[in-house]
């Protein structure tokens, strides 16, 4: 039965949010009035008011003033509960959406800042994606002083521009008699890195008058022993000393390198479109991870660097985020 109502209720939802407000994407900030707040009883509301109408007519066909007194009160305490409800909403302003970028796959924490031009604290009020959010999943979003903040987790698949779907801030209080909700439409989108490639081969070797030494299993001086790890060539593992550990070991050497790394889109002409963008989004994250000055080659854009630091991280993985999708 429940199965066979979820297909009908599903549209009727759909219907009903598309004359919402708003009915397309906005500019930020958005402030909440009346014609944006939205109000109906809960359950727990309507079943209140069966109690109260049965309650009603039993003192009225009994004439018993004293529960028609109470009967009236708790009507009145129940049209309070729908106006404070509306009133939680009604002069709230969702100022700024923002996220971190990340990796394709990833999910992404956004941060939802709000304000109100009210002193009074607004306590309770949660906030979801979409219509129709399980209440136990909602952020929480409370308001001190005039201003709040709370995150919420959205979940990214492909790399470029992420269009924001409709965020929904709803409350219940003061008696949980009626649900207070409105929706807001972020225009603005944000960003998603491409998924780095899992594993493969090494940076590529620097270029430049700068040298400084780097780890290589084929270098010149030996540094150190670490533990085998999968793709590790066979001739760079010290057998008497794996013997001696009942552990594989694997030699690694300094190798003068080049300081200036040139990731080149030419040199990647073997690998497939998308395949390309993970592997350089790989050696960007290595290259500054290393501490190493990169220089960043990509088909018609100029090209970024030799630099390192997180600025010139996300330009590189701002560009290839924005790569067209092959």
């Amino acid at each position: 039965m429940r199965d066979a109502l979820a297909a009908p209720l599903a549209a009727l939802r759909g219907r009903m949010l598309a004359w919402a407000r708003p009915r397309q994407p906005e500019p930020l900030p958005v402030r909440f009035d009346r014609r944006r707040v939205y109000v109906l009883p809960t359950r727990f509301g309507l079943f209140y008011g069966v109690l109260l109408a049965a309650m009603l007519l039993g003192a009225l066909n009994y004439n018993n003033n004293p529960a028609l007194l109470l009967g009236l009160l708790l009507a009145g305490a129940g049209l309070a509960s729908l106006i404070a409800a509306q009133l939680q909403l009604s002069g709230l302003e969702i100022s700024a959406v923002d996220a971190e970028p990340v990796p394709a796959g990833h999910p992404m924490t956004l941060r939802v800042h709000a304000r109100a031009a009210s002193d009074r604290s607004r306590r309770g009020l949660g906030v979801a994606w979409g219509h129709g959010a399980n209440d136990a999943d909602a952020a929480r979003l409370h308001l001190s002083a005039g201003h709040g903040e709370t995150e919420l987790v959205l979940r990214t698949t492909r790399r470029g521009w992420l269009d924001l779907p409709r965020l929904q801030v709803w409350t219940t209080r003061p008696l949980g008699l009626a649900r207070a909700w409105g929706y807001v439409w972020p225009e603005s989108p944000v960003l998603v890195y491409p998924r780095p490639e899992a594993s493969g081969p090494p940076l590529p070797a620097g270029r430049g008058e700068q040298v400084q030494a780097r780890l290589h299993p084929s270098g010149d001086e030996l540094h150190h022993l670490r533990s085998y790890r999968p793709g590790d060539s066979r001739r760079a593992i010290a057998w008497k000393p794996s013997a001696r550990r009942d552990t594989l070991l694997v030699r690694e050497y300094e190798q003068p390198q080049g300081a200036d790394v040139v990731l080149d889109w030419r040199e990647l002409r073997g690998l497939a479109h998308e395949d390309r963008i993970a592997r350089l989004a790989r050696w960007v994250d290595e290259a500054e991870r290393d501490g190493r000055r990169f220089r960043l080659w990509l088909p018609t854009q100029p090209v970024l660097g030799p630099d390192h630091g997180p600025a010139h991280r996300h330009a590189c993985l701002r560009a290839l985020a924005l790569m067209p999708h092959g």
